[in-house]
């Protein structure tokens, strides 16, 4: 087996580089690492089934790391190092960078799924409306200064302003339509740094859709700290819409940004998206769901 770590330079704040986890990663038992460049791709093909694939970086940088774990049929590793790391969370990988460095040379692996949209792979989410704009407009001393609370900030700023979009969402046997100030199509359980999505695992087969309705702002706060507090809106509230469906479609009268991952992916009317089950095998001690707390702490204390 060979252990290869992609890096990228430019996650986060630059401080969990290349030698950080280097180092790390010797003093964990690691005889030989062979260290190559996101941005480089000439080295792909020495790849072969079964290397462990260790990726320091953001969620953007898992995403491209584990495309090629797919294609070439390693495992992958996750070194957290960007601002959101929701894919990480859906690992329930400890915080300690000591700690991660053993998890991703371990021997226990977990399969996950993975899903497309309008052909491009990605793992957390993606986002049509308000939801976009974090990944848009939230600058790099924002990220940097405020970490994951930037994307908080930056919606926050923009809520004001948003005056909605007409859509019709379809999965296997549900359908709505409306007037819409958000759609997220998430393939784990975590997006936006942190915010869960109840009931919703990264392993499940399913997407989870969570369409925001275009609302007066303070029933858009009701419901978000009722979601937030008590796992559910208001009785009765049906500001939020939640579908789970192994795969969607959005049909919006007029061309909206989608975003994937936290990358734009363009204009759009019509999008498309699908989960493939158990296609990435991870290193991890145990895939968490958004409220699976026990065993988050059972696994960082474990590790």
């Amino acid at each position: 087996m060979n252990y290869w770590l992609m890096a990228n330079t430019a996650a986060g704040d630059g401080s969990h580089d290349a030698n950080f986890w280097r180092e790390r990663l010797l003093a964990a038992g690691l005889d030989s690492l062979q260290v190559r460049d996101i941005v480089e791709t000439d080295w792909h093909r020495q790849i072969e089934p079964g290397d462990r694939l260790l990726v320091a970086g953001g969620d953007g940088s898992v995403n491209s790391a584990a495309a090629l774990c797919i294609e070439r049929r390693a495992v992958l590793g996750v070194l957290p190092s960007g601002t959101a790391n929701d894919f990480a969370r859906n690992l329930g990988l400890p915080d300690d960078p000591v700690d991660v460095c053993r998890v991703a040379l371990g021997a226990h692996t977990a399969k996950v799924d993975v899903a497309w949209i309008n052909g491009q792979l990605y793992l957390n989410v993606a986002h049509i409306g308000l939801g976009t704009v974090p990944a848009r407009e939230a600058s790099p001393r924002e990220k940097k200064l405020l970490g994951r609370f930037s994307y908080l900030v930056t919606l926050a700023r923009k809520l004001g302003v948003q005056r909605g979009f007409h859509g019709r969402i379809e999965g296997d046997d549900q359908t709505v339509e409306g007037r819409w100030l958000t759609i997220a199509i998430a393939s784990g359980a975590y997006f936006g740094g942190g915010h869960g999505i109840a009931g919703a695992r990264i392993d499940d087969g399913q997407l989870d859709i969570v369409a925001v309705r275009q609302r007066a702002w303070f029933r858009l706060l009701l419901s978000y700290l009722s979601t937030r507090l008590l796992g559910h809106p208001p009785e009765g509230d049906d500001t939020v819409v939640h579908l789970r469906s192994p795969q969607c479609h959005v049909q919006l009268r007029h061309a909206r940004t989608l975003t994937a991952d936290g990358e734009t992916m363009g204009r759009m009317a019509n999008v498309s998206a699908f989960t493939r089950r158990a296609v990435l095998e991870v290193a991890c001690q145990g895939v968490v769901g958004a409220h699976d707390s026990t065993l988050a702490g059972e696994i960082r204390e474990a590790s």
